[in-house]
Order: structure tokens, then C-alpha cells, then sequence
């Protein structure tokens, strides 16, 4: 009973996460229309994120305290982590928005593979079919337009964060760090990305600051918390209660979300083939939801079934 409570628990946290995370652009379109640049709205993002939840987790008196021995590996997520961001935004740079964004969606797969070849992970027949089917989902939400720009570059940088992302989904899963807390955990990984912005920055010269009025400010609070504070501690609790492939693939719920947003507050109109992609993406959340129950259904009905009627 216990161990069926984690697991619904991990799949609420893991579409919190998804869902949290597709809220990005809502907070970070204005920011850049105000004439910020992405390496500026990261870095207040990360700051912000590092300045709340410290104070939120002395509040709670929680134990902040890293130990030496994880001093090392913790770096070195925290880094993956924000390397991660940085790459897909620097992208933008040399690619669609679009496909840039739907490239992403291979760290699925990534994360699969690694848990496949280092881990020894199994992959289930059910497993195989919610990537290909979220993965086929996010294509259909894409809908290329005249003039597309791609890049190698742009590819590559895409690419790369994408590997990042992947690795650090596995590492929370099966490092030491495993044994820390969510809020820990979220609370270093923010604080050792941060510095990559600032070098990114030419070390703070190139930052920008903060446009007045209460919108910026409003978004910058609200990037810090929702998509980042809110989606890493879900994710963290998540990939702890049900692994890494399984959040991995919920995260397709996040496109989802961003359209939700253009519908409801900026008018886009839904298309058929937008309408198909959601439907997959659905589709595939579901069965990676359900792929146990489905199987051991296939294995005891239809299967028993198959070899009665072979019997006959």
C-alpha cells in the first residue's frame, strides 16, 4: 500500500513538475520584450530561486548543510544543470524557437539509453511505445513555417542540452545524492549554476538590470518560483518515487501547458494537427501511467486467450 502511494505521489509531482516548467515563457516574454537578454533573465531566475528557498528552508529549519563528500558531485549537477538552460537558450541564437524547443524532447530518450546502457535498466515494450508516442506528439504540436532557420550549431547546442538535462535526471536517480533531501538538492542546484551566468555575463558586465515597474519585477518572482523552485523540488520528489524515465516522459506535458497559455490568454487557435499532438501526448502519459497495470491485463487475458484459442 505504501509503496502504491509513493508511486501515485510521484506521478501528481511529476505532471506538477511538467506543468510548472511549461510556464516559463508566460514569465519570460515579457522580460525579453522589456529588452533583456536570456543570459540576464537566467541569471535573476537562478538568483531569485536561491535567495527564496534559502530563506524558505530556514524558515522551516531545515538543514542546509552539504558535506564535503558531496561537495563535488553536487557541483557538478549544479553546473550540468544550469549549462542545461544556458545551451537551449543560446540556441535561439542560431534556430527556430520552435524547433529548438521540440528538439529538447529527445532527453526522454537520452534518459532511457543511459538507464539502459549504464544501469542495466530494462525497457518495457510500454515504455518504448509512450516515447515514441510523446515523441511523435511533440512533433505534431511543431508546425513549421516559411523561412524555418536551422543550424548545425543551433543543433548542437541543442543537443548538448538536452544531454545535460538527461544526465542530471539519472543523477539525482542514482547518485549519492539520492540520499538528500528534495529541498537540498533544489537549493544547491541552483546556487552552483548560478555563477554560470555570471561568467556567461563576462563576470556581471554584460548584465542587465531589472526594468522598473512592478511586470518585470512580478515576472522575475514569478520565473524563480513556479518554473524552477516549484518544478525542481517536484521533479526531485518525483524521479525518487517513480525513476527517471517515467518523469522523463510526463515532461512532454510541458508543451501542453505552453499552449494552454496561448490559448487562454493570447488567443491562438487550436489546430487539428496541434489537436492530434496533445492527443498523443495524452495517450503516452497515460500509458507509461498505467504500463504496469496494462501489462499484467496483456499478460493474464489476452495472452491466456491467445494460447486457448491456439489450444483449440
Amino acid at each position: 500500500m505504501k509503496r502504491q502511494l509513493m508511486k501515485t505521489r510521484g506521478y501528481m509531482l511529476a505532471a506538477v513538475a511538467a506543468i510548472s516548467y511549461g510556464t516559463n515563457p508566460l514569465f519570460a516574454l515579457p522580460l525579453y520584450e522589456a529588452g533583456m537578454n536570456a543570459a540576464s533573465v537566467l541569471f535573476y531566475r537562478y538568483m531569485v530561486a536561491v535567495m527564496l528557498m534559502g530563506l524558505f528552508m530556514m524558515w522551516r529549519g531545515k538543514n542546509i548543510m552539504l558535506s564535503l563528500k558531496d561537495f563535488p558531485m553536487m557541483l557538478g549537477l549544479g553546473v550540468l544543470f544550469a549549462m542545461s538552460s544556458l545551451l537551449l537558450y543560446e540556441s535561439y541564437n542560431h534556430m527556430d524557437v520552435g524547433i529548438a524547443s521540440t528538439m529538447l524532447f529527445v532527453y526522454p530518450v537520452m534518459v532511457a539509453l543511459i538507464m539502459w546502457a549504464v544501469y542495466r535498466q530494462r525497457l518495457s515494450a510500454m515504455t518504448i511505445l509512450s516515447l515514441a508516442m510523446s515523441l511523435g506528439g511533440i512533433m505534431l504540436l511543431y508546425s513549421p513555417g516559411e523561412g524555418t532557420h536551422v543550424s548545425v550549431t543551433g543543433i548542437i547546442m541543442v543537443m548538448l542540452s538536452s544531454l545535460s538535462y538527461a544526465i542530471y535526471m539519472v543523477a539525482v536517480n542514482k547518485s549519492r545524492l539520492k540520499s538528500l533531501s528534495a529541498e537540498a538538492l533544489t537549493f544547491y542546484s541552483m546556487l552552483f549554476g548560478t555563477p554560470v551566468f555570471l561568467v556567461r555575463l563576462d563576470f556581471g558586465a554584460q548584465l542587465q538590470w531589472v526594468p522598473e515597474g512592478w511586470l518585470p519585477w512580478a515576472c522575475v518572482i514569478g520565473i524563480a518560483v513556479f518554473p524552477t523552485i516549484i518544478s525542481l523540488l517536484a521533479m526531485a520528489v518525483a524521479i525518487h518515487d517513480i525513476g527517471s524515465v517515467p518523469v522523463a516522459v510526463m515532461g512532454a506535458l510541458e508543451p501542453i501547458t505552453g499552449i494552454a497559455f496561448g490559448v487562454l490568454l493570447f488567443g491562438e487557435i487550436l489546430t487539428p494537427r496541434s489537436i492530434s499532438g496533445i492527443i498523443l501526448i495524452l495517450l503516452s502519459v497515460t500509458i507509461i501511467i498505467l504500463s504496469r497495470p496494462l501489462t499484467s491485463f496483456i499478460r493474464s487475458t489476452v495472452m491466456n486467450r491467445l494460447k486457448r484459442n491456439w489450444k483449440r
